[in-house]
């Protein structure tokens, strides 16, 4: 069985956790995160 590829997101809070910023922070950079991938889709 092949395991699939972690998501982009998944590892930006994986990264986020590992340094131990706050949630509040890990919640910020996957929202830039998300926006900047929208705004590049467009």
């Amino acid at each position: 069985m092949q395991r699939r590829p972690r998501k982009l997101l998944d590892q930006v809070r994986e990264a986020i956790r590992l340094k131990h910023y706050s949630i509040r922070t890990e919640e910020s950079y996957v929202s830039l995160e998300r926006k900047y991938r929208n705004a590049d889709r467009e």
